[in-house]
């Protein structure tokens, strides 16, 4: 055997293994896509549940305005709300989220001062809050 005849194989040989892997990869089924993410239904309670977090957000703003030491405390229910009931849940707590923001930039986009309104639309609020906590609780609480 010749040095000629022995390139010739080796560059045969390369040639076919490479076809059989390319062939080979054409044949291979493709890479298995992850299911999409599928949202659970959201409980009955869902649109109360928004309403009391664009509430929460109204209230947070207000008293934050109005009173001489800001509070984190409307905050702090809200996220520890979003916590409890959005637990894997990426999308819900989405929608929880952007309804406190909400209610906090309706008010923000209204009251820059502390006024008279201002303070009735709190304790409006406030009372519409409980009134809808307790409403959740009764009807759909354990």
């Amino acid at each position: 055997m010749n040095v000629q005849s022995l390139s010739i194989r080796l560059f045969l040989t390369g040639a076919t293994l490479a076809l059989a892997a390319a062939s080979a990869a054409q044949d291979a089924p493709p890479p298995e896509k992850a299911p999409p993410a599928i949202e659970a239904k959201p409980p009955p309670y869902e649109q109360r549940l928004i309403r009391l977090a664009e509430i929460l957000g109204s209230v947070h703003y207000l008293r934050d305005l109005c009173l001489a030491k800001p509070e984190d405390t409307w905050r702090q229910s809200m996220q520890a709300l979003i916590d409890r009931e959005t637990v894997g849940e990426p999308k819900r707590r989405e929608h929880m989220t952007a309804a406190f923001n909400r209610g906090y930039r309706t008010f923000a986009s209204v009251y820059t001062v502390c006024t008279e309104s201002a303070t009735l639309a709190e304790a409006r609020y406030r009372a519409e809050g409980a009134t809808l906590a307790s409403e959740i609780v009764a009807r759909f609480g354990n």
